[in-house]
């Protein structure tokens, strides 16, 4: 059982990425109430290093074998030795830390489907989870949810969450989800009528198809106001990550899809909006900086000091609205259907679109070609029940094959 008022063990998946990082510079600013004992990263191997000398931490992974065997994955392997602590390398390895690392929270911020077994393998073994990794939902939220519901009930009650959403076994770091966790606290599900998911539209937000066709990964990669990985950019770009937050919204909360809408906010001041029976609107509002719901997922139920800006309401300005065009950011529809199917659709939908954001990236599609590859996998896609891990791993491989051909045959 975990003590939430204890100095929290925190285990940190995909630490030098952007979410991973700022969750690091949490702990480093609330050294009392956050310790780091387990990193994990990709292939950025001198930047792990320089992060467990920081924050003398012995256990290490790296997801990637060919880069622990740099000479900064070797430098790596040497300091775990040193602080008889693990060194791992590859997938399993990472998965392997959530037990040796002895971490009360694993903070999971990888990127993509391969997280959704870090998240699994983070409530079976009873730790807390604070989730960033929205694929794990979205792929695997019909397998993932009953074991979040199912720990919360072996918790003491503490926080006021709705009693329909976790209650702190799995808390969201995602701005949206985590504003919408807290406009629910203490609120009931037979009183909630609308879940508003707020989208800043992208970097092409008001564009049109023609306007779309011949865009590079550079033009989609600067986003207006969020700083964040490329894939996610990506994504948000497409408005793909919108509706990504779409199923994880409609898996956390219990919400049907046609109560959750989508909303252009182009400011980013507004995270997201609760809207209940009686026409009453609870909004999030805050700074466009990640270090607030990372914060929040790992001292909840408490509120801590943090250093970011505050939302000045005098000098804010104008707050605009808009509905998204889902005839141009097709993935958005696209989600909604798969949402809506459920079942094993949604893990064809979210590999197809790892593959074509990949190919985006590398120059090997087109930006409208990563909704067509999406739309033509989900149609040749047999939907079954979501029954097992194995289950939708196995869907997922199937799926990026099939999204591979399509975009070979481009």
């Amino acid at each position: 059982m975990i003590d939430m008022s204890a100095c929290k063990n925190v285990l940190v998946l995909g630490s030098t990425g952007s979410i991973g990082e700022q969750a690091l510079d949490v702990a480093r600013r609330h050294p009392d109430a956050v310790r780091i004992c387990g990193l994990v990263a990709g292939t950025r191997t001198r930047e792990l290093l320089a992060q467990a000398r920081e924050f003398g931490v012995a256990h290490v992974a790296v997801g990637d074998a060919q880069a622990a065997d740099t000479e900064a994955g070797r430098e790596l392997k040497r300091h775990a030795a040193d602080a008889h602590g693990f060194f791992g390398a590859g997938d399993e390895a990472g998965i392997r830390l959530i037990e040796e690392s002895g971490c009360d929270v694993v903070v999971n911020a990888l990127v993509g489907a391969r997280g959704l077994r870090a998240s699994y393998e983070t409530l079976v073994s009873g730790k807390q989870l604070a989730l960033a990794n929205k694929e794990s939902l979205v792929v695997g939220g019909d397998v993932i949810m009953p074991l979040a519901h199912r720990l919360d009930a072996s918790y003491p009650h503490w926080g006021e969450a709705a009693s329909f959403a976790p209650a702190g076994a799995l808390v969201p770091i995602d701005s949206e989800h985590g504003a919408i966790f807290q406009c629910l606290l203490g609120e009931r599900m037979d009183e909630l009528d609308r879940l508003w998911v707020t989208a800043s539209g992208g970097p092409f937000r008001g564009k049109s198809l023609d306007d779309l066709a011949s865009v590079t990964a550079a033009d989609a990669l600067a986003h207006p106001t969020w700083n964040m990985g490329p894939k996610i950019t990506i994504d948000s770009s497409t408005l793909m990550n919108k509706g990504l937050e779409v199923i994880e919204a409609h898996h956390l909360f219990g919400a049907p899809y046609d109560r959750i809408e989508v909303v252009v906010q182009p400011q980013s001041a507004i995270h997201s909006m609760v809207e209940f029976a009686d026409g009453s609107v609870k909004a999030h509002l805050g700074a466009t900086d990640m270090r607030i719901p990372i914060q929040f997922a790992l001292s909840y139920p408490e509120r801590w000091e943090t250093p970011v800006a505050r939302l000045d309401f005098r000098t804010l300005g104008t707050l605009e609205f808009g509905a998204p065009d889902t005839s141009v950011f097709k993935c958005l529809a696209l989600a909604y259907e798969a949402g809506r199917a459920g079942g094993t659709l949604p893990a064809a939908m979210n590999a197809a679109n790892e593959v074509a954001v990949a190919a985006f990236l590398a120059g090997a599609c087109s930006w409208l070609d990563i909704a067509g590859c999406v739309d033509a996998v989900m149609s040749a896609h047999e939907t079954h029940p979501a029954t097992s891990i194995e289950q939708l791993l196995e869907v997922d491989g199937r799926a990026r094959d099939a999204a591979r051909a399509y975009l070979s045959n481009r």
